[in-house]
Parts: structure tokens; C-alpha cells; sequence
């Protein structure tokens, strides 16, 4: 089988890896540090399957056009990808399908929305409506800023049309938990689950970005709790897209936290997370590439299969990162990274200069992945391996899997 992984950062790479077990594997457009990447426009591809990373090319209907060619595809039409390019649009489906969610609103004029804030504690929760390259949600403690926020989302100011309308919903409190389902348009299996780290500094300090590390295993989660996220969230969810008549053939990321009232949903995505893809798919012992192809054809046959292994992913970020991340660093030390064992380096945002050195080439540059009988070591060979990277301005949270890998110690 040939699978065409579409996409450039740490997550294709992530993919590419693991679906090159069982398959031939090309990556468009790719970067310069993930094997097998060509620069060739996703249609002009000769590919038996489409894999789609990215949530952008999947509002934008990238599906549904290789579909109308006749080509399999793995990642849901313009129409299931709503679910992730309007939250507004999502909550009201979730909210017919029963799905438990935070209380919310809609809204694009200030004063309505301002009146919303005025009768929440905190913490406080403003999401842009449409995509922000996951940098569109603010939680924050300070009413001042929340108020301050809408008036920069609606005008354009912060996102741009992204922003027009907004979301507005009680902040939930207690530990999150993503959840990866590969569906069918009718059944789903559910992958190991995650937990991620969004926030730019230690101690979830800073802003927000589009993650900054995640683990799996999770220890809080056994089997009982993903029984409830199968039956409490996607399958309703499932079945309420089929209701509406939309046939969804790819991942439904779920990202839940666990309340004092049960678990709820934070959000949907529409694909693959990043950077839990890169904890996630790699603990497969199974054949993914066979089980994207049997959900892109309609029909799950086989069960993913998972190693007892331990995955702890550090993302090395630029200078910047996430508000303007600097360009064109030369990395150094990544020859010390190879044979380590337990130790793999997903490229996320890399180039080549013209010395042929590779520089960095976006805010999140390099997905550093440990793995490792627990997570304490896994963590532990993570952070090694990251020691031995150095560019100007690198930054990285010092704290992934930090908790959770005492707990279990």
C-alpha cells in the first residue's frame, strides 16, 4: 500500500513513521526533516490512501475533492470538519446529541457578551468561533481581561475574521484527557489516550499555543472511563452527524475534563492532535495503516493493538513562540540524538539554509519523543535528548509528564 500523509509539521512525521511499518509513505508538501516528503500539490499525488493531518486543508473540503476524484481518504469531508471550524456550530450539535459540555453562548456584538461574563466565576472562557491555529481560546482568571478580549475578538483585532464571533463558556476545573477516535461514518475504536499541555510555560503559565508536549498512557483513565467516552460522547456525536446526514470518516479528538459533575467536552477536533499524535500512534503494535484504510473505505474490521510502553513528547520551541516566533536559527545537536535509545525527533518547523545547515523554520520547531518502560523513563530520556539540542532563543516546558510520572513511580 501507498499512503500519502498530507501536512508539514511534527504530527506527518509522527504518521509518516509509524504508517512506514506496513506501507510505502510519501508526505506533502513535508519539511526537509521528514523522510519521504515532495512537493506536489495532495491531488497531482498517485497514493492507494490520503491521510490528512492538518485541520485547515479539511474545512477547506481537501476530502471531499480527492474523494470526488476517486481516491480513498482518511479525514472527514467540509461538512464533519464544522465540528472544528465553528465552535459555535459544534456546541449547538453536541447539545442535540446530548453530549455533556460547559454552559455557553454565542455571540457577535459586545454588549451581549459582556452581559454573559458578568453572570460567570471565574475562570472565564472566550474562544474565537472559527480556526486560530489553536491559539484562539482564552481562560483566564480576570473579568477585566475577559471583557477586553471580546471587544479585540469581534473587531478583528486579535484573530482576524476568526474572531467575529465568539464563544462564550463557564470555565470547567479539573484534569483534561484527549481522546482519539479513528470512525468509520458509523463505528469508531478508540486510540490510547493523552493528556497535552498547552500553555507556554511551566506551570501552565502564559499563553496559550498549539501545545507545548503531551504523555500516554494517562493514569487516571482504565477501561470504565473509556467506556463512558465512547458512550457519553462520540457515539452520540456519531450518530448525530449520520442524523444530519454527514458520513464521518476520519479522527474525532475529543478533549474532555474530568468535573466535580462527571467528565465534559472542552472541544472537538477534526484530525489528529498535535502533539498527541506523537505519544499516541507510535504505542500502536497493530497495522495503522490498515486501519485508516478500513475506515476511510466505511467499514472498521480490525482492533488497534497497543504496547505497555510509556511516550513523553517535548516540544523545543523558537524564540517567540507563540506571538512571533523567530525564523532561520541554525539547530545544533541533533547528530548527538542519533542511535540514543528510547529517542525519536518528529520536525515540526525546520528548513534548510543555503549551506544546506537546517534552521529553524516556525514557532514549534522540533517534537523531542522519549519512550520508555514508564513515563519516569521516558521522561527522562526525553529531557536528555532535549539537553543536547541548543539554537538561539530555544524555549521548553520543564514540566511535561512531570506529575503523572511520580504518581506512577
Amino acid at each position: 500500500m501507498k499512503v500519502c500523509v498530507v501536512g508539514s509539521g511534527g504530527r506527518e512525521h509522527a504518521l509518516a513513521d509509524v504508517l512506514g511499518r506496513s506501507a510505502e509513505v510519501v508526505v506533502t508538501p513535508g519539511n526537509p526533516g521528514i523522510p519521504g516528503s515532495i512537493d506536489a500539490p495532495p491531488e497531482e499525488v498517485e497514493a492507494d490512501l490520503f491521510v490528512i493531518g492538518p485541520e485547515v486543508p479539511l474545512v477547506d473540503g481537501l476530502a471531499d475533492r480527492l474523494r470526488a476524484a476517486g481516491r480513498l481518504v482518511f479525514g472527514p469531508g467540509a461538512d464533519g470538519a464544522r465540528l472544528e471550524g465553528s465552535k459555535a456550530w459544534m456546541k449547538e450539535l453536541v447539545a442535540a446529541a446530548g453530549v455533556p459540555t460547559a454552559r455557553h453562548g454565542t455571540f457577535d456584538a459586545v454588549e451581549p457578551a459582556h452581559a454573559m461574563l458578568d453572570t460567570l466565576t471565574p475562570p472565564f472562557v472566550v474562544k474565537t468561533d472559527g480556526l486560530a491555529a489553536g491559539k484562539g481560546v482564552l481562560v483566564t482568571e480576570s473579568l477585566s481581561e475577559a471583557r477586553n478580549a471580546v471587544g479585540d475578538y469581534l473587531s478583528g483585532a486579535s484573530f482576524g475574521d476568526a474572531g467575529r464571533t465568539l464563544v462564550i463558556e463557564e470555565g470547567l476545573v479539573g484534569p483534561e484527557l484527549s481522546v482519539l477516535a479513528v470512525c468509520d461514518g458509523t463505528d469508531a475504536v478508540l486510540l490510547p489516550p493523552a493528556q497535552d499541555f498547552k500553555r507556554a510555560g511551566d506551570h501552565d503559565a502564559g499563553p496559550n499555543t498549539g501545545g507545548m508536549g503531551a504523555y500516554s498512557p494517562v493514569p487516571i483513565v482504565d477501561g470504565d472511563v473509556l467506556a463512558t467516552v465512547m458512550d457519553r460522547f462520540i457515539g452520540p456525536t456519531l450518530r448525530e452527524l449520520r442524523a444530519r446526514g454527514i458520513d464521518y470518516r476520519g479522527v474525532l479528538y475529543a478533549g474532555l475534563m474530568f468535573t466535580a459533575d462527571g467528565p465534559k467536552l472542552i472541544e472537538y477536533n477534526v484530525r489528529f492532535g498535535d502533539p498527541e499524535c506523537q505519544v499516541v500512534v507510535p504505542r500502536l503494535t497493530s497495522d495503522l495503516a490498515q486501519l485508516l484504510a478500513e475506515a476511510a473505505e466505511g467499514r472498521i474490521r480490525s482492533t488497534p493493538t497497543v504496547s505497555d510502553e510509556a511516550h513523553v513528547t517535548v516540544i523545543c520551541a523558537s524564540e517567540g513562540y507563540p506571538a512571533s516566533p523567530r525564523t532561520g536559527d541554525v539547530i545544533h545537536g541533533l547528530e548527538e540524538l542519533e542511535g540514543l535509545p528510547g529517542v525519536q525527533v518528529y520536525a515540526a518547523g525546520v528548513a534548510v539554509d543555503p549551506e544546506g545547515r537546517l534552521v529553524t523554520a516556525g514557532g514549534r520547531v522540533l517534537d523531542v519523543c522519549g519512550r520508555g518502560a514508564t513515563l519516569a523513563d521516558a521522561r527522562e530520556r526525553a529531557y536528555d535528548a532535549v539537553s543536547r539540542l541548543s539554537w538561539p532563543g530555544m524555549h521548553h516546558r520543564t514540566d511535561i509528564a512531570r506529575a503523572a510520572s511520580v504518581s506512577t513511580s
